[in-house]
């Protein structure tokens, strides 16, 4: 039986997050997006809300247990703040939820304890591909087995951190199946590329990054010789990203409410009108029906069920939803909605890139 009540410890970390965001993030947002760069204390002061280390079990130096629900209610009350910070100070769950998911154990005992530390260590992942049908399960980057090495090339684009990563963990086809790999930053053919020059998350670099015979050795291919279950990683990025979406969507949704309630014409809120209050009602439907599939997706992968469909279904209709619900906050605002002052233009240029934002969050 589903249970949609969230239980102490996940309200606590709910109401901690919605702290952060509003006192923190929504005071930097704005600037950050227009500089390109988010304040590293604000960065900081996320990473030290501990989302990630209590996640990873005791045994490899963490404080918990993992839990998708958790994740998804955290990440929503992340991403209500601000996109970029949120998929910033979430680029080590990249790699390290990946680890936790399909690393051997010799993979977690090296490196999740890594992430249990009081700074997030410099670990980003690659998965898009700079293509017109990007398809994650016929990835265009290769893998090839050498030996007892692994010999990677190909390029991919929308890489996070990527000029400041120590280690990256590459999604390559193998064989025609889409494999993981951790790949030292530094390592001959491994080569960062310009920023990307994007539509939304401007705060959160990310880069071109190409792989030139890239020799690895087979022990760093997640998993070992059985490698991953990449549809259920896959999932799991899904859920995340869709969490963020319903954030995101509900910050327009809110800011566009008030709006309404406190923009006075022809001597009444326009609130008032039917067309206005039909809007914001169908509004906040969508935003609350998204979250329950967010949450119901997340449920079965807590219970070891197979999430893929409903993520799939997820994902169609929530790059959908928060389109629209952004979309519709720009339109209540009318001419300020196009207006840089106000921010429903940055979450209306966010929600548009969520179609392509396979790879950049994972719970």
């Amino acid at each position: 039986m589903l249970d949609f009540r969230l239980d102490e410890e996940q309200q606590m970390l709910n109401e901690t997050i919605a702290r952060y965001a509003n006192e923190r993030v929504r005071k930097v947002f704005r600037d950050a997006e227009e500089d390109g760069h988010i304040p590293p204390e604000v960065v900081q002061a996320g990473w030290e809300i501990g989302m990630l280390p209590t996640s990873i079990p005791e045994a490899y130096g963490g404080f918990g247990e993992y839990s998708a629900v958790t994740g998804a209610v955290a990440t929503e009350a992340f991403a209500w703040g601000d996109l970029a910070v949120t998929l910033r100070i979430m680029v080590p769950n990249l790699v390290a939820v990946p680890l936790m998911l399909a690393g051997t154990e010799e993979q977690k005992e090296q490196y999740l304890p890594l992430f249990a530390d009081e700074q997030a260590p410099a670990f980003t992942a690659a998965l898009t591909e700079p293509l017109v049908r990007f398809n994650p399960y016929k990835l265009q980057t290769t893998a090839v087995r050498d030996g007892d090495d692994y010999i990677l090339n190909g390029t991919k684009t929308v890489v996070p951190l990527a000029d400041e990563a120590q280690m990256f963990l590459v999604y390559a086809a193998e064989e025609g199946q889409t494999q993981a790999f951790l790949v030292p930053a530094g390592i001959e053919g491994l080569q960062v590329g310009s920023r990307d020059k994007l539509m939304g998350i401007k705060a959160l670099p990310t880069f071109l990054v190409t792989f030139s015979d890239v020799r690895v050795p087979a022990a760093n291919k997640l998993g070992g010789e059985g490698g991953i279950d990449f549809s259920k990683l896959l999932t799991h990025s899904r859920v995340a990203l869709a969490a963020a979406a319903v954030g995101v969507a509900r910050a327009s949704y809110e800011y566009a409410r008030e709006y309404a309630k406190q923009r006075v014409q022809f001597g009444e809120p326009i609130a008032h009108r039917q067309s206005i209050a039909f809007m914001l009602a169908e509004m906040a439907t969508e935003v609350d029906e998204a979250r329950l599939m967010v949450w119901e997706a997340a449920w079965k992968l807590d219970k070891g069920q197979d999430a893929m469909r409903e993520a799939a279904v997820l994902k169609l209709h929530v790059d959908r939803m928060v389109l629209t619900v952004a979309d519709r906050a720009v339109q209540v605002l009318g001419g300020y909605g196009y207006i840089r002052e106000y921010p429903v233009e940055l979450w209306l240029r966010n929600a548009r890139g969520f179609a392509s934002f396979d790879g950049l969050a994972i719970i």
